[in-house]
């Protein structure tokens, strides 16, 4: 609610930036034409995502995980790791951040792990993890635009090594803060059924099909509308009490829509020369640091979607572009509102009576967001 709320106040000034002339009609129209397919996305992947959870698709992926970690926390772990990141990468950090989370902390109850460590993980890698494929962020399919294609594996041979580090490092520092918590022996947990195979046959399929459609090259809200639509259609069939309008993301299409204009409208007021005292220019290591570290700057100021917009002019090459999405991605974890991942992540987690004091979860990125930033900058240094 509160998000919708902030984002109708954005809307509003957009609106007046567009009546006054501040913000020429024609550039809001474009503005425009390009976002629609990166909302139309994002919400059909949040439909798909939240029936194939309610369906229990997540949940049996996690149970069988956990029964191949034989007792063991840190294989365990491991397995939850690549859960995340498989999950991020393809279905978008918000799925993992959402709808992943309430799976892990009840997997690590059940099986007598205290649920922070796991949960941290899983919304650490749902920010850091979102750097290999355009559908794993909406900051990377913004990033299409600017760097002119829209190949994933063009978008992949660019960003493989800062993405590769970027996973490692904030796993490195959770498993290093909660190697206690994490190093002790579990007896696995019997798998509940599902409360209707049929559904939960369909939506994993679903999901199969979906992912391969969306590292295609084909635009990403085909498929996932398509995906979206199939399921709708059969929950209201089998679980008419699953479709409802709270599906759709509605908070953060309004919030996203009016951050769009509002940047647009800053940047025709000139923000793109003040910011570039700060970004400088150039592709040598230092410049794409000075990219990445104003990114993280950026978004854990003013969350990484406006930060992204503010400073993608100054961009201008597919290393700098790739340097931003670095710290706009793997940078926003240490202010609450640094993403909306995060934001939602810390309502699902007081929603299962988890306590983690924002102070604490501050402290911790701290820590992991300057390495992670940093190490997977030089990485993408050395690379391109």
């Amino acid at each position: 609610m509160r998000l919708a709320i902030v984002g109708c106040g954005l809307l509003l000034v957009g609106g007046l930036a567009v009546a006054t002339g501040l913000l020429p009609l024609a550039d809001a129209v474009a503005v425009a034409e390009r976002v629609w397919p990166i909302l139309l996305f994002a919400v059909a992947v949040t439909i798909v995502a939240e029936l194939a959870d309610r369906a229990g698709v997540f949940a049996a992926v996690a149970e069988r995980l956990a029964r191949r970690g034989r007792g063991r926390g840190w294989v365990l772990w491991t397995l939850i790791v690549l859960l995340a990141v498989a999950s991020t990468i393809f279905l978008s950090l918000d799925t993992t951040a959402v709808l992943l989370t309430p799976v892990v902390v009840l997997l690590a109850r059940s099986h007598g792990y205290p649920p922070l460590p796991f949960a941290l993980t899983t919304v650490w890698l749902a920010n850091t993890g979102s750097l290999l494929l355009p559908v794993s962020n909406l900051t990377n399919l913004l990033a299409e635009h600017a760097l002119g294609f829209a190949d994933p594996g063009r978008f992949a041979a660019l960003l493989w090594a800062p993405a590769l580090v970027a996973v490692l490092v904030p796993c490195a520092v959770v498993a290093v803060v909660f190697r206690r918590s994490i190093g002790t022996r579990y007896l696995p947990v019997a798998a509940e059924e599902p409360h209707d195979p049929v559904l939960f046959w369909l939506s994993g399929a679903v999901v199969a099909v979906l992912i391969p459609f969306l590292v295609s090259g084909m635009p990403v809200w085909i498929p996932a509308s398509v995906a979206a639509v199939v399921l709708v259609v059969a929950f209201a069939v089998r679980d008419r009490v699953a479709v409802r309008a709270g599906l759709v993301p509605w908070g953060l299409l309004l919030f996203a829509s009016g951050l769009f204009l509002v940047v647009e409208a800053a940047h025709s007021l000139g923000l793109a020369s003040v910011l570039a005292t700060l970004t400088g220019s150039g592709d040598d290591p230092l410049a794409l640091l000075r990219m990445s570290l104003a990114g993280m700057l950026g978004a854990n100021a003013i969350d990484n979607l406006p930060a992204y917009l503010a400073l993608e002019p100054l961009a201008d090459s597919p290393a700098r572009i790739a340097a931003l999405l670095i710290g706009v991605n793997a940078g926003p974890l240490v202010t609450p509102w640094a993403s909306l991942a995060v934001l939602l992540w810390h309502d699902r987690l007081r929603a299962l009576g988890v306590e983690l004091p924002w102070r604490r979860y501050m402290l911790l990125g701290l820590v992991a967001a300057p390495l992670t930033v940093v190490a997977a900058t030089l990485a993408l240094a050395l690379t391109v």
